[in-house]
């Protein structure tokens, strides 16, 4: 039985080819096609959060989509991803649909979690994706358990675990690093380190470089260039051969940038238009991969059409959300516990 899962892990590799320099101009055509989503998505859900459609809490990841996509375009299909509350980028990284992401994201009945988990708090066990977690740290110890799962069932799989530089600092993450550590768990750590945890600057609330927080536990790491797709993938790729290997957890801190506010209500005024517009302007990832597309022959006009079919899919992702009714009252005793028979 053992061996059928082996076949068919290797049958289902992922669309694109795993080595950094293999990448031909339609392999990094469709990595291109699926950062843009992510951009564009985040963008048409912080228009909806300003018109009042999106309630509650709303985490932006546009600036970090080299990340998602780099990583995700390395996975086995066997491999469960889970993270934080900036997950909506994970949820299209993973494959699932634009169009229950944002009823989700709206409240309505349409969405992953029936218009009741919101922004936060979105699953789907079809594509692995064991959601996004409003308690800071919380990805961490229960992609600690998804490690320790896939290594009783022996599966081959493994477990991406996804944090913010804010996270690392609490306390179950040492906990988590250590029983991972112990056991040698199949679990890849990603410490998405954005400069900021919600306002305060790492150089204030984290000392160190946060992927040698494994170092005392034996756990390997490495910090990498998080607005380069090229070198997330090359690291993510040696860090999950190391994990499946046998060699237990490995951690990747991944220097990446926001540039929204900490959430939609944070303006965020505790950094310089200077600094946000070095970002955009010279390490944009997106704007990285186009230039590289470029550079192979791709033509100016495809990717723009390419962008604009990004737009359209959004659009309509949006105005599915809009057309979706809300949960009707009774659905409040619904979907809070699952009976054992």
């Amino acid at each position: 039985m053992q061996i059928i899962k082996q076949i068919e892990s290797l049958l289902r590799r992922s669309r694109v080819p795993k080595q950094k320099n293999d990448l031909s101009l339609e392999d990094l055509h469709k990595l291109y096609r699926e950062m843009l989503l992510i951009r564009r998505f985040e963008e048409r859900a912080g228009q909806l959060y300003g018109m009042g459609l999106i309630g509650g809490f709303c985490h932006l990841y546009i600036g970090q989509e080299a990340v998602v996509t780099g990583i995700q375009s390395v996975q086995e299909p066997q491999d469960s991803v889970v993270t934080a509350y900036r997950d909506h980028g994970h949820m299209l990284a993973c494959g699932m649909d634009p169009k229950g992401v944002m009823a989700e994201l709206t409240g309505r009945i349409d969405g992953y979690s029936r218009g009741k988990g919101g922004s936060m708090h979105m699953f789907s066990r079809e594509k692995n994706f064991y959601g996004g977690h409003g308690i800071v740290g919380a990805s961490t110890s229960i992609g600690t358990g998804l490690g320790f799962a896939h290594k009783y069932n022996g599966d081959g799989g493994v477990a991406v675990a996804y944090m913010g530089d804010g996270a690392s600092n609490q306390g179950q993450v040492a906990e988590s690093y250590n029983m991972a550590a112990l056991w040698k768990l199949p679990v890849l750590y990603i410490v998405e380190n954005n400069r900021y945890g919600m306002g305060t600057s790492t150089e204030r609330h984290a000392a160190g470089d946060l992927y040698k927080r494994g170092v005392g536990y034996g756990i390997p790491g490495g910090q990498v260039d998080g607005m380069d797709l090229l070198a997330v993938r090359e690291a993510a790729q040696k860090a999950l051969d190391h994990i499946r290997a046998g060699n237990g957890p490995h951690i990747l801190e991944m220097m990446t940038y926001r540039y929204r506010g900490h959430s939609m209500s944070d303006p965020a005024k505790y950094r310089t238009k200077e600094e946000l517009a070095s970002y955009k302007d010279e390490k944009d990832p997106i704007d990285k991969v186009k230039s590289l597309l470029l550079e192979k022959g791709a033509n100016e006009e495809d990717l723009k059409a390419l962008d604009k079919d990004v737009k359209d899919i959004v659009a309509e992702a949006a105005q599915f959300a809009q057309d979706s009714p809300e949960p009707d009252p009774s659905e409040l005793w619904t979907d809070v516990l699952v009976g054992v028979e």
